[in-house]
């Protein structure tokens, strides 16, 4: 299977796709991994040329709502490779690529994907909503139709319990805006090592959660367990940056 086909059906990006791309993905690099053993590859180029080919189609409103995520994800590649190629030829101009190390260029490339990407991590795996449904004895619900009550049982039971409440109360004051309406979801503030701790937290809940039969049994366990509590600072300098 081709790298185009890989990431959108055939059909939807046929017509943004160059000969040449069409071309060089029918033909991937046999290569050596560091281990020893035989893999197969493309130049570094043909991922910008498929983001390319991605970006062309949504702009001319080629996609399907269900594939504009692939486009947007494209984007933030697309626009690291441009920060990253102008920091190489900056270096190249002053000759500064003779001192940095070897993979410091790809150690850039991936902080820029990782910054960009960061939203797009799925933090409430679908199995803790699948399990909230259960207890509260719902038809399983999406993203877009659950109740606001499970807003709240997030708070209290996922993110109040994180060092006593002090970790919600700092999101709280990032988060909301001064029309009290909120920026962002919760976890997108939160640096790696915070998400990390969220999601063991989440893993915490949802293991209960598997334990109980209804929501009622679920709270009275909770009440006869003493609170963990994990890492104080989860979240980074955004603060600083809103300000």
């Amino acid at each position: 299977m081709t790298a185009s086909r890989i990431l959108l059906p055939k059909k939807t990006l046929s017509p943004y796709v160059s000969k040449e791309l069409r071309d060089v993905t029918k033909e991937p690099l046999l290569f050596r991994t560091d281990k020893g053993a035989l893999a197969y590859g493309y130049d570094a180029t043909v991922l910008a040329d498929i983001c390319e080919a991605i970006l062309s189609a949504r702009s001319n409103d080629a996609l399907s709502k269900q594939q504009k995520h692939i486009a947007e994800k494209a984007e933030i590649l697309v626009r690291a490779f441009a920060r990253v190629g102008i920091v190489a030829l900056v270096d190249e101009a002053t000759g500064f690529q003779t001192d940095r190390g070897h993979d410091a260029l790809r150690l850039l490339l991936e902080r820029y994907i990782a910054d960009g990407l960061q939203k797009w991590i799925h933090t409430f795996p679908d199995s803790f909503f699948a399990e909230l449904d259960r207890l509260y004895d719902n038809a399983p619900t999406s993203a877009r139709s659950r109740p606001q009550y499970y807003s709240r049982f997030i708070n209290k039971y996922v993110y109040d319990p994180i060092e006593h409440g002090y970790v919600k109360a700092e999101l709280d004051k990032l988060n909301i805006t001064d029309e009290g309406k909120r920026r962002a979801r919760f976890h997108q503030w939160l640096t790696s090592e915070g998400r990390t701790i969220l999601t063991r937290q989440i893993g915490k809940v949802e293991g209960m959660m598997e334990m109980c039969s209804d929501i009622e049994q679920f709270k009275e366990m909770v009440k006869r367990r003493k609170a963990v509590t994990v890492a104080p600072y989860l979240f980074d300098e955004m603060k600083k940056i809103i300000e």
